[in-house]
């Protein structure tokens, strides 16, 4: 019986920009683990025909690639299955992100790459930081360029090794002017687009923070894994803890700037929620302070914690926090001379390697004297009660010997001066202290001022019911106070609760409804080093729930698996409720994917529904002229001259034009609209199919010109249906365009694009229209429905799209609009190069 093949292991090397010497790297790795020993081979590697990253490969076994024709062109690909038969220690893949042409085994090459790591191969591959999928919309943002190969971001993460390969922005720039990355022809074109200082500089950073990301999540792993409990002053991290109250503005900006301070620093914001919580603490309040910790780039957290100091500590030190910014006491002198330390002076004792930051603010040390609630006594008060039960009765004592006689204070007096006594003694020590010292109290008032003086005898019966009365009395009072104590755990534990499920609330406000972020709440809440959410089959879970500490049901068929302490009843109730939460997430994802899959059949259907009742109308018009014209033709009855004959002749040939135009339109929608679009894509050339797009146009006054379209590389599309893109937007910018004023037509290439551009000088649109124009049936600016169905800009589209492509609007510089399609170019200008 063989035993499993372990799997390879994955090295990614990470560049922020095409050109900064992924490959030549990649390939230096090769040679240095061929040196060792290795059995390394080259699968794939695009060298571009430059000498300094060809010669990298000397030495080196390359595994020829495989042929394969897609619609009528010749490319190569990765061969996996010669790859997998020569089972080499290593292999060398290139751009990880690539899309595969059809016909193979899979869509994407890290699919490929998955296969022989499974097969036990470790891979050295690279990649450049647009193509993570979390990031392509960022970097489109900023370099306005789309990227449409990407490669979801846990592929890369679970590399073993990722290894940055960077390079200034200025000395990308040079090694670009030098020809070292692009021909000669593209490098103008290259520096003034792609290649801008900014996106170079943007890009790096976006790298450098994601690879520092990586290392964090790797070294949180490490101290998770080994328990270390210290703090690693890898980086800043400034934690601020809020209570709710006002002053929480006040810590956070201050916070803040501790935080910007160094560079990169995190700001984290955290609230207790505690058995023995603040009774103060107001969820607006959280709010507004939660809106402004997130506008100032940080992030707020809700952990559980019946200790305030412990709970915050324990929160810094599992997040490797640096730093942690409290408030000063908002207790008066009194209240702080009376009880014991309060949060921050607690905070700072027990805070070991953490740097703790004491901030003033306008509420401290003004606060009202609010009761200490707790599950039970704290230490010093329950020492204290019973000393003070039997110390303060016999200073009382002698107190009253030596000044009852100056004051003349009668036996009442002496009695309500003990009771008072008693009564503070139970506010200090609950009820046992209160019956000690009532004891005590009652012990020594018979003894020193109840006649006969000196003895434990009571000469009169109304003292005996005096004494009596007062120890009933203290004792009643004590045991009131002990009860308000224990109504105010309660009352304290209800606020803990409602503050909870207030932030639960909150976040499902803001919509922070996925299961992840319900998932990440319920850890940080509940203060659990884990919570999974997995699926169970019959009756036992996907994977073992032994291992966790606590298990809830989450609907029918998941399982709620925490791991890192067990919870208290009052702790469970809070937490159902966040399990329903998670039930109903997990419930509307499902009906979210079911609605998805019932969207493009609505879409269809709702098109189908507009088709029919835009052709009624519009089709109408060129059918009448059209038929009229042939009609007059025909009749015998009137004598028609050649001049009228030409003219009705040219009404029917121009009405059958149109009619036809609108029947392709529609057609081509229709199978857009169903899937049946068949394309047929091979090398074109613009120059070639622009002339017979304006063949099909009407007359206009409206000149076209075309400057330097020859010269454009050829572009990946299928020609008829490039030509109807062409057709539909040149007459929209003929449409627009004022007489006399040219509409232009131009090709440039851009890595591996080629951007044809469609200008006109018209009126141009708002940005918030121009999505709009892309609808069917939409005519921007016109007022009646003798232009047509409105579906050129739609088709057109579609239609690029279809191809491989993207039509999006832009402004044209001096006011007009500009339609840019991009088409994958034939030869595309890669993104690789020597380092």
């Amino acid at each position: 019986m063989h035993s499993a093949v372990p799997p390879g292991k994955l090295k990614v090397f990470l560049g922020a920009a095409p050109g900064v010497g992924k490959t030549y790297r990649m390939l230096d790795e090769g040679r240095r683990r061929a040196g060792r020993g290795k059995d390394v081979v080259v699968a794939l590697a695009e060298c571009h025909r430059r000498p300094h990253t060809e010669k990298m490969l000397d030495g080196l076994e390359v595994i020829p690639r495989a042929q394969r024709a897609y619609r009528g062109a010749d490319f190569t690909e990765l061969d996996l299955a010669a790859v997998l038969e020569r089972r080499p220690e290593v292999a060398l893949i290139d751009e990880i992100a690539h899309t595969n042409v059809p016909g193979g085994r899979n869509a994407k090459r890290w699919q490929d790459i998955e296969e022989l790591l499974a097969a036990g191969i470790d891979v050295v591959t690279t990649i450049n930081i647009q193509h993570l999928e979390s990031l392509n919309d960022v970097v489109q943002k900023i370099t306005g360029v789309p990227q449409r190969e990407t490669v979801p971001d846990e592929i890369v993460r679970r590399a073993e090794q990722i290894e940055l390969v960077d390079m200034p922005a200025e000395a990308l720039r040079r090694r670009m002017a030098h020809g070292n990355i692009y021909p000669p022809e593209k490098i103008d074109a290259a520096l003034s687009h792609y290649f801008r200082i900014g996106n170079l500089t943007a890009l790096r950073e976006l790298a450098l923070l994601w690879v520092a990301g990586r290392v964090d999540e790797a070294l949180q792993k490490y101290r998770y894994e080994h328990r270390i409990g210290k703090v690693w002053e890898t980086r800043e991290r400034v934690v601020v803890a809020l209570t709710g109250g006002s002053e929480g503005e006040t810590l956070i900006r201050r916070a803040a700037r501790i935080a910007t301070r160094s560079s990169g620093g995190d700001l984290l914001a955290v609230h207790v929620v505690r058995s023995n919580g603040l009774t103060d603490s107001s969820p607006a309040a959280l709010a507004r302070q939660r809106q402004l910790v997130e506008s100032l780039g940080g992030t707020f957290h809700s952990v559980v914690g019946d200790h305030v100091p412990t709970a915050l500590l324990e929160f810094a030190r599992a997040e490797n926090a640096t730093q942690l910014v409290v408030g000063t006491s908002r207790r008066s002198r009194l209240r702080r001379l009376l009880a014991e330390q309060g949060v921050g002076e607690t905070t700072v004792e027990l805070s070991g390697d953490i740097d703790v930051h004491m901030v003033t603010h306008e509420r401290a040390g003004g606060g009202r004297v609010l009761p200490l609630h707790g599950n039970s006594l704290p230490v010093t008060r329950r020492v204290a009660g019973p000393v003070a039960g039997i110390v303060l009765p016999v200073l009382l004592t002698v107190l009253l010997r030596t000044a009852s006689h100056p004051l003349h204070l009668n036996l009442t007096s002496q009695t309500l001066l003990f009771l008072t006594t008693v009564v503070a003694v139970a506010c200090i020590g609950g009820v046992v202290s209160a019956v000690l010292a009532s004891i005590s109290a009652s012990l020594l008032l018979n003894y020193y001022f109840i006649p006969p003086v000196g003895e434990f005898t009571i000469a009169e019966p109304n003292n005996i019911l005096g004494l009596a009365a007062f120890t009933v009395v203290a004792v009643i009072v004590a045991a009131i106070v002990d009860r308000s104590l224990r109504l105010s755990r309660r009352a304290a534990n209800a606020t803990a609760e409602a503050e909870t499920l207030s932030s639960l609330a909150g976040h499902i406000l803001r919509g922070d409804q996925a299961v992840s972020a319900l998932l990440n709440l319920t850890r940080e809440t509940f203060g659990m080093a884990s919570a999974v959410l997995v699926r169970r089959s019959g009756d036992e879970p996907t994977c073992p729930s032994g291992e966790a500490d606590l298990s809830i049901p989450i609907g029918p068929d998941s399982l709620l698996l925490l791991k890192g302490r067990a919870l208290a009843a009052s702790e469970r109730r809070v937490l159902t409720a966040f399990a329903a939460h998670l039930a109903a997430a997990l419930e509307r994802a499902r009906l979210a994917e079911a609605a998805a899959e019932v969207e493009p059949v609505k879409a269809a259907d709702r098109m189908r529904t507009a088709l029919l009742a835009a052709v009624s109308h519009d089709l109408r018009t060129p059918l009448a002229s059209g038929w009229a014209a042939v009609s007059g033709l025909r009749s015998r009855d009137v004598d028609f001259s050649d001049e009228d004959r030409e003219e009705l002749l040219a009404t029917a040939e121009e009405s059958l034009a149109k009619l036809n135009r609108l029947v392709d339109n529609l057609l081509d929608m229709s199978r857009l609209q169903a899937g049946a679009l068949t394309l047929r894509l091979r090398p074109t050339a613009p120059a070639e199919v622009l002339p017979l797009a304006l063949d099909t146009l009407p007359e206009s006054s409206v000149p076209v010109l075309a400057p330097g379209l020859e010269e454009a590389a050829d572009v990946l599309a299928d020609p008829p249906l490039l030509e109807r893109v062409l057709a539909n937007l040149v007459a929209n910018a003929v449409r627009h365009s004022p007489s006399g004023k040219p509409v232009s037509v131009s090709a440039s290439a851009l890595g591996p694009w080629v951007e044809i551009r469609v200008v006109d000088r018209g009126p141009g649109l708002q940005p918030a229209e121009r999505e709009r124009a892309f609808e069917p049936f939409q005519r921007m600016g016109d007022t009646d429905n003798s232009a047509g169905l409105g579906l050129g800009l739609a088709l057109s589209r579609g239609l690029t799209e279809a191809m491989g492509g993207t039509l999006t609007p832009e402004e044209t510089p001096g006011g007009g609009l500009t339609m840019v399609v991009s088409l994958p170019a034939v030869h595309p200008v890669r993104d690789e190069v020597m380092a």
